[in-house]
């Protein structure tokens, strides 16, 4: 018990940790480590015991007070029992009369509260399944039939964890009230204090035969199906979120949310940013020098777009609104096109004396342009 770790190294946090952050920390931890997500792990299982511990106090405004005053010793009763000498004199925790933790649970209200937790509602867990969709898809909305595992309520047993034609039993040991009464001795005398009873586990009830679907636990992990209706203009990495298609919750409470993370396949002409499009349009020599009506590829088809004469390579040019849709909204984003001349391959001899007499007529064959660069080769070497 002397070497239990510290409740904030447990959750991962720092002390002085605000609620918020120990909520968040407990539930993504309790999700990794839960029993019935890791069966038969009892490293998994002992993780899981030691994450709710932390959260059972570190979630309970007066000990967590007196953990970060105390440690362990402010909370925990059996902590460091015939461990040592402490702080007075050789006598144990306090001179020999007794834990800490039960000093302070008696002038705190003890564990009644934890015993109470044990059978309150508790939310279940969330569910996550990914899915991959097309980049059509993703533009314009899809709807698809997705498949993944969640725990439920036990058909068998109603969810109580007895077998079919038997029902959990009144606690002997507690006349069904989840608490014992103990007597503790103190350095003011006698006290008594409610402890969480050992038989029962502060439940109040015990299984004597156990349901053989769900081994008792009263919960069952079944295969789900369910259909999607995945919105237009969605991004990959984005999710969708179902209330109540996560795991079911205990002691009555709420099913948990089923999360979809939406993973998009890549497109073989365009690159999207936000909502906007990008691609490359290859065209002639004749239509760069001449201009004139080109074909561009969209989301819906080839769209006719003129450009004009002299147009150079890697001139770009944008198509309003026939973009991705605004992810619940109205509007489009834009299509944006860059050109890229294709110089011919394999001219035959005819051809290439035509370009030669072409370039011949050229008047910008001396322009002030290639001039300059010439100027600038000349005096680099120079140099």
């Amino acid at each position: 018990m002397a070497d239990k770790r510290d409740y904030y190294e447990v959750l991962g946090l720092q002390k002085g940790a605000s609620d918020e952050e120990i909520k968040k920390s407990f539930r993504k931890l309790a999700k990794k480590y839960h029993p019935d997500l890791n069966p038969g792990d009892s490293e998994a299982e002992q993780k899981f015991k030691e994450v709710n511990e932390a959260y059972e106090v570190l979630s309970d405004s007066d000990k967590k007070a007196r953990y970060d005053q105390y440690g362990h010793a402010g909370v925990d009763p059996n902590y460091g029992a015939g461990g040592g000498y402490g702080g007075f004199g050789g006598f144990g925790d306090f001179g020999g009369f007794g834990d800490m933790g039960d000093i302070f649970s008696s002038f705190f209200g003890g564990s009644g509260s934890s015993s109470a937790r044990r059978n309150a509602p508790v939310r279940g867990s969330d569910c996550e399944v990914r899915v991959t969709i097309g980049f059509e898809e993703a533009a314009f909305g899809c709807k698809k039939s997705i498949s993944y595992s969640r725990i439920e309520k036990c058909d068998c047993c109603n969810g109580t964890g007895a077998e079919k034609g038997t029902s959990p039993e009144t606690c002997s040991n507690c006349n069904g009230q989840g608490q014992v009464r103990v007597q503790t001795r103190t350095p003011f005398g006698v006290m008594q204090q409610s402890r969480a009873c050992n038989a029962c586990g502060g439940k109040g009830t015990v299984i004597k035969t156990p349901c053989k679907e769900c081994s008792g636990s009263g919960l069952i992990k079944k295969s789900m199906k369910a259909d999607v209706n995945i919105p237009a203009g969605i991004s990959g990495g984005q999710t969708i979120k179902r209330s109540g298609y996560g795991n079911a919750g205990r002691n009555g409470g709420p099913a948990g949310d089923l999360f979809i993370i939406v993973n998009v396949r890549s497109h073989e002409l365009f690159e999207r940013e936000g909502y906007d499009l990008f691609c490359e349009v290859p065209i002639s020599y004749a239509e760069a020098a001449l201009g004139g009506v080109i074909h561009v590829p969209t989301l819906e088809g080839d769209y006719e777009y003129e450009i004009s004469e002299g147009t150079q390579t890697g001139t770009t040019f944008t198509i309003k609104n026939s973009g991705v849709q605004f992810l619940n909204g109205k509007g489009r984003g834009n299509l944006n096109f860059t050109v890229v001349v294709e110089i011919p391959k394999n001219l035959s001899q005819k051809q290439k004396e035509l370009l030669r007499q072409f370039d011949a007529t050229l008047e910008s064959k001396n322009s002030a342009k290639k001039t300059s660069f010439f100027e600038r080769v000349k005096k680099a070497f120079q140099g």
